[in-house]
């Protein structure tokens, strides 16, 4: 996913039709042959922020936040606050526009006036959503807005996810990358936190499979559950433990449950889940102790 605004794959005031075909074939030349790691487009942008010239504002942040430049110095560029950009084909700064007011050429065939955005490769499907205040991709028609998690999801999760508050303004808990505008597939965990799609991927390599936020199983754990089960019943524990209780507190349903020890696991008395841990002493009688005091 990536930020910009609601203007179309081509001008926002004057459509391909006002021009002649040689006007449009002089527009398109170049198309696909400028850009950067990031982006195909046919102009650089002039960073408001530190006035230097960058082909997108994903260069300008990577040069200015490597391990070379000075901890205070860091930062990121401003989208929205971009008002120069560069020709590619003519080198003519000027003020933010689709059209070269030199040379004619179209600096990108997705351009929009509110994020600053060009792109020469529109198989994207960019797409503006107000909402959202950044460009996306993937086409509009199979997003939705959801306003309580304040960020485009597919439809496909309509009524399907399960909502947080603003989940995708915060980093990745793996990497550490800002989520909500970054270029990354994401993927929304069961309990409703996200992260990056390839992060996932590396924590199921370690065999890490709960939410590094809340510790939720993130996949259906049934089977393994019931290994561990045959395990438990397959190793008994010393003599000197076989009377050991403890409190546990269920990372899945958030239950407590009294359970005897064992060095394998524990089981949550409510939804049969091993993901939980241990916790001192009876969590009522904590509570209840808790209320007298005040009483008193």
């Amino acid at each position: 996913m990536e930020s910009e605004t609601e203007v179309s794959l081509c001008s926002q005031s004057s459509g391909v039709s006002d021009f002649s075909d040689e006007d449009v074939s002089f527009m398109e030349l170049g198309s696909g042959n400028y850009g950067c790691s990031h982006y195909r487009r046919r102009c650089k942008i002039r960073a408001p922020c530190c006035n230097e010239i960058f082909d997108c504002r994903h260069c300008h942040n990577e040069a200015k936040n490597s391990l070379d430049i000075d901890l205070l110095d860091r930062h990121d560029l401003p989208r929205h606050e971009v008002v120069k950009v560069i020709c590619s084909l003519c080198d003519t700064e000027q003020d933010v526009q689709q059209y070269c007011m030199n040379c004619g050429v179209s600096m990108g065939k997705y351009f929009c006036t509110i994020c600053k955005f060009f792109d020469d490769d529109t198989s994207k499907n960019q797409f503006h959503c107000d909402e959202c205040g950044i460009c996306r991709t993937g086409g509009k028609e199979n997003f939705f807005h959801c306003k309580k998690c304040e960020c485009c999801y597919s439809k496909l999760m309509e009524n399907r996810h399960h909502c947080l508050e603003r989940p995708m303004h915060h980093n990745c808990p793996i990497c550490f990358e800002y989520m909500f505008d970054t270029m990354k597939g994401i993927t929304i965990l069961r309990c409703g936190h996200t992260i990056h799609y390839k992060c996932v991927k590396e924590m199921g390599q370690h065999h890490r499979y709960s939410c590094p936020i809340c510790s939720k199983s993130i996949v259906d754990m049934t089977h393994h559950w019931e290994k561990l089960d045959q395990v438990i019943a397959s190793t008994p524990m010393p003599e000197t433990y076989l009377s050991k209780m403890v409190w546990i507190l269920c990372n899945d349903c958030g239950a407590n449950s009294h359970v005897q020890f064992h060095i394998v696991g524990h089981k949550c008395q409510s939804c049969k889940s091993y993901n939980t841990r241990q916790i001192q002493g009876d969590p009522t009688a904590l509570c209840t102790s808790r209320v007298t005091e005040i009483e008193r």
